[in-house]
């Protein structure tokens, strides 16, 4: 990707949905333009316009963090496995204590157990698993665009803020999980074919999209491999912080612009952070600069991914990624 690429993807990542024109006019380049290019970026697998739930808020599912310990030699099979799970949201190869690092959504608080204790650790190559059960999310990837535009333009193309003071959880109705499965095949689906495969008005097709995504119960996402954007250098952290600075910490670092996802979370560490950056050099002064001066952080664990077999529900497959060759 060039330069525009990148800033035409970033420009798409804040609003999913939204028009040609639109992304245009925010970004100062012609429609046509911007066409030609998304358009050309979706067709060659580059990226891929979704939809994931707000789990919790939804009902949809538990979020899960794995840390993964397999066998020597059986990294790859077991990632594969993972991935291969309906349940699975990412599968990770990782640097660390731990050779893989996936998250997984559990349909209720009934079946992880079964899933923990007799699914996962039935992958041949499993050796031990660690859970980390997420309590609250600052920020995630669908919320997350590369830090190539201004915040004029951000403002530009943002769409009006959700209401304050949601409730902690919120069901769908029959008809909005259809709609919901219509958004996760294809996040910028018109809303003629909404209306037409669920033999509904398109006023109604667009009043419930709207309430769907006002209500946070569904998230657009615009995929794309980070390294692609130019942040080559991919890391988790998992930070110990004292109770009384969750959420002050959870939420300065979900505002920082190289932050993908942040959430509290069960465990040995109460705060996972996934970051992208460009070099090596970029990731150190994120942790000196930005979570160095964090004080009621007390402990960090960083790990570098090497390898994402699954984003978002989609395959690695399913996405073109950047692969250098020697």
């Amino acid at each position: 990707m060039d330069v525009l690429d990148r800033r035409l993807v970033a420009a798409l990542q804040v609003n999913p949905r939204a028009a040609w024109g639109e992304i245009g006019r925010a970004v100062g380049e012609h429609e046509r333009t911007v066409a030609r290019r998304l358009q050309r970026l979706i067709a060659e697998g580059v990226l891929r316009v979704t939809a994931i739930y707000d789990d919790l808020r939804s009902g949809h599912g538990r979020p899960v963090h794995l840390h993964v310990q397999v066998r020597p030699g059986t990294s790859r099979q077991v990632a594969e496995a993972l991935s291969d799970r309906p349940d699975t949201r990412s599968v990770y190869s990782l640097t660390g204590a731990a050779d893989l690092g996936c998250e997984l959504v559990s349909p209720s608080r009934d079946r992880l157990h079964d899933i923990l204790t007799t699914q996962i650790t039935e992958i041949d190559g499993v050796l031990q698993t660690r859970t980390q059960v997420v309590l609250h999310t600052f920020m995630t990837v669908a919320e997350w665009h590369a830090p190539y535009l201004t915040d004029q333009e951000v403002a530009g193309l943002r769409p009006a803020p959700v209401r304050n003071c949601l409730p902690d959880e919120d069901g769908l109705s029959p008809l909005e999980r259809e709609i919901a499965e219509l958004l996760a095949a294809d996040g910028r689906i018109a809303f003629t074919t909404i209306a037409e495969r669920l033999d509904v008005s398109v006023p109604t097709a667009r009043k419930r999209v709207a309430s769907l995504l006002d209500r946070r119960l569904l998230l657009l996402r615009a995929e794309v491999e980070p390294a692609l954007l130019g942040l080559e250098v991919e890391a988790k952290l998992w930070l110990k912080v004292r109770p009384h600075g969750l959420d002050m910490v959870g939420q300065t670092l979900a505002a920082h612009p190289n932050v993908r996802y942040c959430a509290a979370t069960t465990g040995t560490h109460s705060v996972i952070v996934q970051v992208a950056v460009a070099h090596e050099a970029a990731l150190y002064r994120f942790l000196t600069g930005v979570v160095g001066p964090l004080d009621e952080v007390t402990d960090m664990d960083v790990t570098l991914i090497t390898r994402a077999y699954k984003r978002g529900h989609l395959h690695k497959s399913g996405l073109l990624t950047l692969e250098k060759t020697p």
